[in-house]
Protein backbone atom coordinates (compact mmCIF):
# COMPACT_ATOMS: atom_id res chain seq x y z
CA UNK A 1 0.00 0.00 0.00
CA UNK A 2 0.90 3.42 -0.72
CA UNK A 3 1.78 5.97 1.57
CA UNK A 4 -0.94 9.11 1.99
CA UNK A 5 0.65 12.54 2.30
CA UNK A 6 -0.89 15.40 3.32
CA UNK A 7 -0.14 18.74 2.46
CA UNK A 8 -1.00 22.09 3.74
CA UNK A 9 -4.20 24.27 2.56
CA UNK A 10 -1.94 26.52 0.52
CA UNK A 11 -0.93 23.66 -1.53
CA UNK A 12 -4.29 23.22 -2.99
CA UNK A 13 -4.45 27.43 -3.43
CA UNK A 14 -1.17 26.15 -5.72
CA UNK A 15 -2.83 23.32 -7.69
CA UNK A 16 -5.91 24.97 -7.84
CA UNK A 17 -3.80 28.11 -9.51
CA UNK A 18 -2.17 25.40 -12.24
CA UNK A 19 -5.91 23.83 -12.57
CA UNK A 20 -7.25 26.80 -13.73
CA UNK A 21 -4.19 27.52 -16.30
CA UNK A 22 -3.36 24.50 -17.38
CA UNK A 23 -4.87 24.41 -20.71
CA UNK A 24 -3.37 27.71 -21.62
CA UNK A 25 -0.08 27.83 -23.70
CA UNK A 26 1.12 31.33 -22.47
CA UNK A 27 0.78 30.73 -18.77
CA UNK A 28 3.48 28.55 -16.45
CA UNK A 29 2.54 28.27 -12.45
CA UNK A 30 5.76 27.64 -10.49
CA UNK A 31 5.77 26.82 -6.94
CA UNK A 32 8.65 27.43 -4.62
CA UNK A 33 8.20 25.42 -1.46
CA UNK A 34 11.41 26.70 0.14
CA UNK A 35 10.24 30.35 -0.02
CA UNK A 36 6.40 29.91 -0.21
CA UNK A 37 6.43 31.75 -3.03
CA UNK A 38 4.26 31.29 -6.36
CA UNK A 39 5.01 32.59 -9.80
CA UNK A 40 3.19 33.03 -12.87
CA UNK A 41 5.51 33.07 -16.24
CA UNK A 42 3.41 34.52 -18.79
CA UNK A 43 4.32 34.86 -22.62
CA UNK A 44 1.78 37.75 -23.10
CA UNK A 45 2.64 40.97 -21.63
CA UNK A 46 -0.87 42.18 -21.58
CA UNK A 47 -1.96 38.92 -20.01
CA UNK A 48 0.14 39.34 -17.28
CA UNK A 49 -0.51 42.47 -16.67
CA UNK A 50 -4.36 41.73 -16.06
CA UNK A 51 -3.21 38.78 -13.83
CA UNK A 52 -1.18 40.77 -11.91
CA UNK A 53 -4.03 43.37 -11.32
CA UNK A 54 -6.56 40.42 -10.53
CA UNK A 55 -4.73 37.63 -8.36
CA UNK A 56 -3.62 39.07 -5.16
CA UNK A 57 0.45 39.70 -4.04
CA UNK A 58 -0.37 37.26 -1.27
CA UNK A 59 -2.27 35.08 0.43
CA UNK A 60 -2.59 34.14 3.65
CA UNK A 61 -3.70 30.85 5.36
CA UNK A 62 -4.01 31.37 9.18
CA UNK A 63 -0.42 32.23 10.15
CA UNK A 64 1.06 31.36 6.92
CA UNK A 65 1.37 33.50 3.83
CA UNK A 66 1.86 32.42 0.53
CA UNK A 67 3.65 35.29 -2.19
CA UNK A 68 2.10 35.09 -5.84
CA UNK A 69 3.96 37.35 -8.68
CA UNK A 70 3.26 37.30 -11.96
CA UNK A 71 6.25 37.64 -14.89
CA UNK A 72 6.61 39.67 -16.55
CA UNK A 73 4.95 43.06 -14.52
CA UNK A 74 3.02 45.81 -16.06
CA UNK A 75 1.09 48.82 -14.53
CA UNK A 76 -1.36 49.83 -17.67
CA UNK A 77 -4.63 51.12 -16.01
CA UNK A 78 -7.70 48.83 -17.35
CA UNK A 79 -11.21 47.54 -16.57
CA UNK A 80 -11.90 44.47 -14.58
CA UNK A 81 -13.47 42.98 -17.45
CA UNK A 82 -10.48 44.17 -20.07
CA UNK A 83 -8.18 43.01 -17.48
CA UNK A 84 -10.10 39.09 -17.35
CA UNK A 85 -10.11 39.29 -21.53
CA UNK A 86 -6.25 39.41 -21.49
CA UNK A 87 -5.44 37.17 -18.35
CA UNK A 88 -8.28 34.42 -20.13
CA UNK A 89 -7.32 35.45 -24.02
CA UNK A 90 -6.99 31.42 -25.78
CA UNK A 91 -8.07 30.22 -22.45
CA UNK A 92 -10.30 27.19 -23.13
CA UNK A 93 -11.44 27.31 -19.47
CA UNK A 94 -13.78 30.76 -20.75
CA UNK A 95 -16.63 30.65 -22.91
CA UNK A 96 -17.24 34.83 -22.66
CA UNK A 97 -17.25 37.81 -20.43
CA UNK A 98 -19.49 40.48 -19.91
CA UNK A 99 -19.61 43.90 -18.16
CA UNK A 100 -23.29 45.42 -17.40
CA UNK A 101 -23.83 48.92 -16.38
CA UNK A 102 -26.75 48.93 -13.61
CA UNK A 103 -28.06 51.43 -10.59
CA UNK A 104 -25.78 49.08 -8.22
CA UNK A 105 -22.81 50.16 -10.37
CA UNK A 106 -20.44 48.29 -13.54
CA UNK A 107 -20.56 44.42 -13.09
CA UNK A 108 -18.31 42.03 -14.66
CA UNK A 109 -19.18 38.44 -15.09
CA UNK A 110 -16.66 35.91 -16.07
CA UNK A 111 -18.90 32.99 -17.75
CA UNK A 112 -16.46 29.33 -17.52
CA UNK A 113 -17.36 26.33 -19.90
CA UNK A 114 -19.71 23.88 -18.61
CA UNK A 115 -16.64 21.45 -16.90
CA UNK A 116 -15.72 20.12 -14.03
CA UNK A 117 -11.82 19.85 -13.47
CA UNK A 118 -10.12 17.39 -11.43
CA UNK A 119 -6.74 17.78 -10.21
CA UNK A 120 -4.28 15.63 -7.56
CA UNK A 121 -5.06 16.76 -3.88
CA UNK A 122 -3.23 15.29 -1.06
CA UNK A 123 -5.81 16.30 1.41
CA UNK A 124 -8.42 14.03 3.27
CA UNK A 125 -11.05 15.33 0.85
CA UNK A 126 -10.75 11.72 -1.30
CA UNK A 127 -8.82 9.24 -0.14
CA UNK A 128 -7.36 9.11 -3.27
CA UNK A 129 -6.01 12.75 -3.40
CA UNK A 130 -8.35 13.28 -6.50
CA UNK A 131 -10.30 17.30 -5.93
CA UNK A 132 -13.36 18.09 -8.85
CA UNK A 133 -14.54 21.62 -9.35
CA UNK A 134 -15.66 24.07 -11.70
CA UNK A 135 -13.64 26.61 -13.10
CA UNK A 136 -16.05 29.01 -11.49
CA UNK A 137 -15.41 27.90 -8.20
CA UNK A 138 -11.32 27.40 -8.34
CA UNK A 139 -11.75 30.91 -9.99
CA UNK A 140 -13.15 32.30 -6.52
CA UNK A 141 -10.67 31.03 -4.70
CA UNK A 142 -7.47 32.49 -6.90
CA UNK A 143 -9.01 35.93 -7.31
CA UNK A 144 -11.03 36.89 -4.22
CA UNK A 145 -14.45 38.41 -3.77
CA UNK A 146 -15.08 41.36 -5.20
CA UNK A 147 -18.98 42.61 -4.65
CA UNK A 148 -19.05 43.81 -8.66
CA UNK A 149 -17.41 40.41 -10.19
CA UNK A 150 -19.40 37.74 -10.77
CA UNK A 151 -17.77 33.98 -11.73
CA UNK A 152 -20.25 31.40 -13.63
CA UNK A 153 -20.57 28.53 -15.21
CA UNK A 154 -21.88 28.32 -18.85
CA UNK A 155 -25.40 27.06 -19.14
CA UNK A 156 -26.71 24.37 -21.09
CA UNK A 157 -28.02 25.99 -24.66
CA UNK A 158 -29.94 23.08 -25.42
CA UNK A 159 -33.09 23.83 -23.31
CA UNK A 160 -35.34 23.99 -26.30
CA UNK A 161 -37.39 20.59 -25.52
CA UNK A 162 -41.35 21.34 -24.74
CA UNK A 163 -42.01 20.74 -21.25
CA UNK A 164 -43.99 16.92 -22.29
CA UNK A 165 -41.15 15.96 -24.46
CA UNK A 166 -38.16 15.11 -21.83
CA UNK A 167 -37.61 11.61 -21.61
Amino acid sequence: MEDMKLSAPWITFVHELEALFSEDLEVKVKYDETNNTVKLYVADSDKAMALEKLIPAKKDFGNVSIAISVIPPNVEEMTKEDLFNKAFRGNPAVSFTASYDNPLGHLTYIVFEKKVVQFFNDQLDDINGNKSMLFQEIAYDVFGSDHAVFYCTDADRNLSKPLGEWP
